[in-house]
């Protein structure tokens, strides 16, 4: 893992429960502006005994960003619903409300 990537997950690590991170935030956070596409590359390239709250990231609408169909979409609903997020009728998560550092 680069530096860069490093400072990714690093910020991620740090997205308490019931919140989340749009990539863009992300990558300000991490000193990177206008990286946001990277944040979701080293998102896919961590591999790592510790945990990564990945289902804490969404786009910058505050939508789940599909991954495929291998079911990571509504797991990452189901995870952020149990750590108290709330959906909008639009599918979308007010990050006025639940967005950390946004």
């Amino acid at each position: 893992m680069n530096a860069q990537h490093a400072a990714f997950i690093a910020v991620i690590r740090g997205i308490p429960p019931g919140w989340v991170m749009s990539y863009g935030a992300i990558a300000r956070a991490a000193g990177l502006p206008r990286h946001a596409r990277h944040v979701g590359v080293a998102l896919k390239l961590h591999v790592g005994g510790d945990e990564v709250p990945w289902w804490r990231v969404v786009n910058g609408e505050g939508r789940i960003s599909p991954r495929g169909l291998d079911g990571s979409d509504d797991l990452q609903r189901v995870l952020l619903e149990g750590e108290g997020v709330v959906f909008g009728d639009n599918g979308r998560i007010d990050l006025r409300r639940f967005g950390w550092g946004e």
